[in-house]
């Protein structure tokens, strides 16, 4: 690689000092490195500047979360990410802060795997309106206001599959079953797998448990009236850092994105070893 974008998680390095310190590295060692401004949305500067050329790759510094901003971000890109981990549990953000050089010049001497990961996109629908929005971990849709049960009715390419009472339903890619989705209950996938996980929050009933789906399934999230007929609100959350507000009526329909994810992989032990060290922190 000789080509680096950056993007850091300003909370997580607040004097910069990891990331004066990487910038540094990789310069010294003949590569150009070029900050991108870690917003939700990256500015119109930053998206001309972030070109797709050959051995390119962005480093992400911070945790899961700020990884999964820079990959619903960049998108359309077609730009592999490697996460630098300056949080505490982190199954996205590789590289831990005390491997950071080794991983660099793992980087610029090409010894590395990508992965491509699947994404979701979900097409909310209400009132007559529709938006979609992308996510890599998860769609989850829970509620928002006052603790009551709510209901759902789950369609699987059409056909109906069941109703769910829960505090909420998570749909997650392979990528995300470490997420959301593993709190809640849920399998823990191969991330490089192809499926859908759809896991209940929390159900209210004793025979509710996860299903797994072909990936080019297609699921829809109608919302009913809730018990005794009252309107029920909720929220849809995708990747947990964009949402939009559902009420009785409205929907969501999740199915497989037609883009994906590059990750780039520098460990060569297995997913069963990681996933042993990360669950033993």
């Amino acid at each position: 690689m000789k080509r680096f974008y950056l993007i850091a998680n300003e909370v997580k390095d607040p004097e910069g000092f990891y990331t004066e310190k990487i910038t540094a590295y990789l310069k010294s060692h003949g590569a150009s490195v070029t900050n991108v401004d870690n917003t939700s949305l990256f500015s119109e500067e930053h998206l001309i500047k972030m070109q797709r050329q050959d051995e390119t790759v962005c480093l992400v510094l911070g945790g899961d979360g700020t990884v999964l901003r820079a990959a619903r971000n960049m998108m359309d890109m077609d730009i592999p990410l490697l996460g630098i981990n300056l949080g505490t549990l982190g199954y996205l953000a590789e590289v831990e802060i005390a491997a950071i050089e080794e991983a660099l010049d793992k980087l610029l001497e090409n010894r590395f795997v990508r992965e491509e990961r699947m994404m979701l996109v979900g097409q909310v629908q209400k009132q007559g309106n529709g938006e979609e929005n992308f996510a890599l971990n998860d769609i989850v849709i829970s509620r928002c206001g006052s603790l009551q049960v709510l209901s759902f009715h789950i369609y699987v390419n059409g056909q109906f599959l069941n109703s769910y009472s829960a505090d909420g339903v998570i749909v997650a890619t392979p990528t995300g079953s470490t997420g959301y989705n593993m709190s809640a209950g849920g399998p823990i996938v191969e991330p490089s797998a192809k499926l859908l996980l759809m896991t209940p929050i929390c159900p209210h009933t004793l025979n509710t448990r996860s299903i797994v789906l072909a990936p080019d399934d297609e699921i829809r999230i109608e919302l009913p009236e809730g018990k005794d007929g009252r309107m029920q609100m909720v929220e849809a959350s995708f990747d947990g850092s964009y949402q939009v507000r559902l009420q009785t009526g409205d929907s969501v329909v999740v199915h497989r994105a037609d883009k994906t994810t590059g990750i780039l992989k520098l460990n060569t032990e297995s997913f069963l070893t990681v996933l042993h060290k990360k669950m033993s922190e």
